[in-house]
């Protein structure tokens, strides 16, 4: 199964290519945020939103409350520690 991980964007890396860092749990990767913009979201103001992760991509823009759900859910579920350490494999280390 594919999941989607909740992750809060906490910088805008790339502006022009629309990559952001964001926190997934503790762990901090680049991810193309080209799915969440549009004329009435640029990329400056991504910064502090919730989003669905997957495959490297912010797929959709989530609130702080299903955020928290739905990681409570994963845990829940057992899958959250699966695929954080498929994240973790795949952790870039990224300047501070």
């Amino acid at each position: 199964m594919c999941l989607g991980i909740p992750g809060q964007i906490i910088e805008i890396i790339d502006k022009d290519n629309m990559i952001a860092k964001v926190d997934i749990s503790g762990v901090k990767r680049a991810v193309n945020i080209i799915c969440i913009i549009d004329d009435e979201h640029p990329v400056e103001s991504c910064i502090d939103d919730w989003v669905l992760v997957h495959v490297g991509f912010a797929m959709s823009r989530i609130d702080d409350d299903e955020a928290q759900k739905t990681l409570a859910l994963l845990n829940e579920l057992g899958e959250f520690q699966e695929e954080m350490a498929a994240i973790k494999a795949s952790q870039v280390d990224l300047e501070d």
